[in-house]
């Protein structure tokens, strides 16, 4: 069954590969034709898309190896989207009406796999929530390096969309002091004063050694790592006897302009990682495949409790959406970024 669809629809596409990192000059707004959904497919009419960094490598010369396909030249941009079905094709189970979560953002319309459709549901109180990335910091928090009562946990780019969700989660799982790191001091206070981290270390102001030292003067116990490049090499440092060190992203290489997208080299004390004895693991969600739905479920509860907040900003329009990966590059946002699109 098909709705009234438009007979085009506007897609942001990739028009050059950058040599650097990516902005409003490589992408382009274009009409492309939207068909009438095939047996099993959906069309699905997008209210909101993430802005995340993960494009810097999936439009490089980097990809080869990452779990999503590189975008090349005249391609759609693509992303986590949610949105509401307005046509279906025979033989799926889904109906205009419906809404859901998806992998084709970056376009006002966008024909879809009913099979690669996940309906909201009532799980969650707001539906932008959807598109949060607390999955990772909750899995790796509760998978890999289980938080104690009363750990010390350091979390690297804590302003980003894993580490203000990150703090908050590990605070709630039981930590004792929470610690994050962000280049911008303005953000700082604003994790300590909304979000309760306990202290927040700003590199480039002064020696980062020092300034972890002062905030956790008898170490660290566990770090939940988004960046790595000096603050992994300071974490390390600063890690106690049984430490656990989970890697979640790596943005200091990945969103290097010396560098290609798709690489983040840091020096670490792999002396110190023997003789005390800590654990360090890189987190992938596909190795962990019942993380998304419990994260979901206690995600619901912490908000609806007030528990946890969702910080997030929300970039209106299709047109201001290669405006706002630039920003989200330089760090002009504060937590999770999404494009907002109109309703029809």
């Amino acid at each position: 069954m098909a709705a009234d669809l438009p007979s085009t629809s506007r897609e942001i596409l990739l028009a050059d590969t950058p040599g650097g990192l990516p902005g409003p000059e490589h992408l382009t707004i274009a009409r492309r034709p939207v068909p009438r959904p095939g047996p099993g497919q959906v069309i699905v009419r997008n209210r909101y898309f993430l802005v995340f960094p993960g494009l810097r490598t999936l439009v490089g010369d980097e990809a080869d190896g990452m779990p999503l396909p590189r975008i090349h030249p005249g391609d759609a941009l693509y992303g986590p989207a949610v949105g509401e079905v307005v046509a279906a094709g025979p033989g799926g189970p889904l109906r205009p009406g419906d809404t859901v979560t998806h992998l084709l953002g970056w376009r006002e319309y966008a024909v879809v796999a009913a099979a690669d459709c996940t309906p909201l549901g009532g799980l969650l109180p707001d539906p932008v929530a959807h598109l949060s990335s607390g999955s990772a910091a909750y899995g790796a928090l509760t998978r890999l390096i289980r938080v104690r009562p009363g750990d010390t946990v350091f979390v690297t780019g804590a302003a980003g969309a894993v580490g203000t969700l990150a703090g908050q989660i590990a605070r709630l799982l039981g930590a004792g002091r929470v610690i994050g790191s962000t280049r911008s001091p303005a953000k700082a206070e604003r994790l300590r004063t909304e979000l309760g981290y306990d202290a927040v270390v700003v590199p480039g102001t002064r020696p980062l050694d020092g300034q972890l030292a002062a905030a956790a003067p008898d170490g660290i116990d566990v770090l939940v790592d988004n960046v790595g490049g000096e603050q992994l090499t300071a974490a390390v440092r600063a890690a106690r006897r049984g430490a656990r060190l989970a890697l979640v992203g790596a943005l200091s290489g990945q969103l290097s302009v010396h560098r290609r997208g798709g690489s983040s080299p840091a020096e670490i004390d792999t002396f110190r990682l023997v003789g005390r004895g800590v654990s360090l693991h890189g987190y992938s969600g596909k190795d962990h495949p019942g993380v998304g739905e419990e994260w979901t479920k206690r995600f619901g509860d912490w908000l609806r409790s007030g528990e946890i907040t969702f910080p997030h900003a929300r970039i209106p329009g299709m047109d201001r959406a290669p405006r706002a990966l630039q920003e989200l590059f330089e760090g002009r946002h504060f937590g999770t970024v999404v494009v907002e699109l109109p309703p029809r």
